[in-house]
């Protein structure tokens, strides 16, 4: 049997154990032979509780008492232990049989199996969020292309307006120049159709429409890399001089103060798509850097370790963190928590997107001690 058991008299001391008693504590059958099973116990509040067992008259059963046993390796080990007494023919009190069995192993077990139900539930979501991403994907596809044709029209309809709007200019200028004749019918008409303000409003107008479709073109350029319309062809790429150009163009634009810290090693060979990655990284440093403005000493630490044939990078800011309600939807397309116009909410779905058609994930999470932490996880190039 896998249970310890010890078989002691009505005084406390051991008469017989089993095996698996002896493995336990490291001890044989002949040393204990006699001993106080008390002495079997780490602690005084253990062995105390043992005297416990025979000091009653008429001591009664025990049922799933844990208490501390000495090992073989000196450690306390948990045990629950079952007593019964043990009666002759007669019915009188002769001794009492122990039984036992570790909560180690079982503790061990127990945390194995929750670590395994919490990597199933944390699999479950990201097989969740990535079905959700290649339906948004095809989706958007659609859309990103039927938006391309009347941004086009818009853009250069405005073009053609400006070209169209500094010759009417030089036109009207003619017109009513000193050199032409000055008809006061038509200088009143000019006044009454205040044309010049309407002149001097044409400029600003075409700036706002600009301004508003290449905004718009931007953000279908966005949906068009995260539905993979645009892909790279896949070639050898070295993430750290990838991660080091987009921390170099973040910072150039970045607040003063703000601080970089880079910990990875010179090589960190990959497959895939340089511009793609360079997107992601320029994204996560970026987003810290938003993150941490106005806070004190503004910090971004970037580290990387190799693991089972990939690489795990580590953006560990130091800002207020993220909202546990957000945590969900972070990487959904359109979510931001940016003020209106700071944000299109597709830097990091579109990450997403783009790390895992690389074969990796990316995660998000709080640090204990404040501050968000970005985890990208990547395979390595085959050696």
């Amino acid at each position: 049997m896998s249970d310890i058991l010890i078989v002691c008299n009505r005084h406390g001391a051991i008469q017989e154990v089993n095996d698996s008693l002896r493995r336990f504590i490291g001890q044989d059958e002949t040393v204990l032979y006699g001993r106080p099973v008390c002495e079997l116990f780490a602690d005084d509040v253990s062995r105390q509780r043992a005297r416990d067992f025979f000091s009653a008259a008429r001591p009664a059963s025990v049922q799933d008492c844990e208490l501390l046993i000495s090992g073989r390796d000196g450690n306390s080990l948990p045990v629950s232990l079952n007593c019964t007494p043990r009666l002759s023919g007669t019915g009188k009190l002769v001794g009492m049989v122990l039984t036992g069995r570790p909560v180690g192993e079982l503790r061990r077990a127990y945390h194995a199996l929750r670590q395994a139900h919490e990597d199933l539930k944390r699999t479950q979501q990201q097989l969740l969020q990535a079905e959700k991403m290649a339906s948004l994907g095809r989706l958007v596809a659609g859309v990103a292309h039927e938006l391309n044709n009347p941004i086009s029209f818009v853009l250069g309809n405005v073009l053609a307006i400006r070209r169209y709007a500094a010759r009417l200019q030089s036109y009207l200028d003619a017109v009513h120049s000193d050199a032409c004749v000055r008809s006061p019918a038509l200088e009143a008409m000019r006044q009454d159709l205040r044309i010049d303000r309407i002149l001097e409003d044409i400029t600003p107008l075409l700036d706002g429409m600009t301004e508003g479709a290449e905004r718009t073109r931007d953000i279908v350029d966005g949906l068009k890399r995260f539905s993979a319309v645009d892909r790279s062809a896949d070639e050898p790429v070295n993430l750290a001089e990838v991660l080091a150009r987009a921390v170099r163009w973040v910072t150039r634009a970045a607040m003063q103060g703000f601080r970089v810290t880079v910990d990875l090693p010179q090589e960190l060979p990959i497959i895939g798509s340089s511009g793609q990655m360079q997107q992601v990284l320029m994204n996560l440093v970026q987003n810290a850097r938003d993150a941490t403005a106005g806070g004190e000493a503004p910090t971004l630490e970037i580290s990387a370790e190799r693991c089972n044939g990939t690489v795990i990078l580590s953006f560990v800011d130091n800002g207020p963190g993220i909202a546990e309600a957000n945590l969900p939807r972070l990487f959904d397309p359109f979510f931001t928590t940016k003020p209106v116009g700071q944000g299109t909410g597709l830097g990091l779905s579109i990450s997403y997107g783009i790390v895992e058609r690389h074969g990796g994930k990316l995660e998000a999470a709080n640090r204990p001690g404040g501050g968000a932490v970005f985890t990208l996880t990547l395979p390595l190039a085959p050696v």
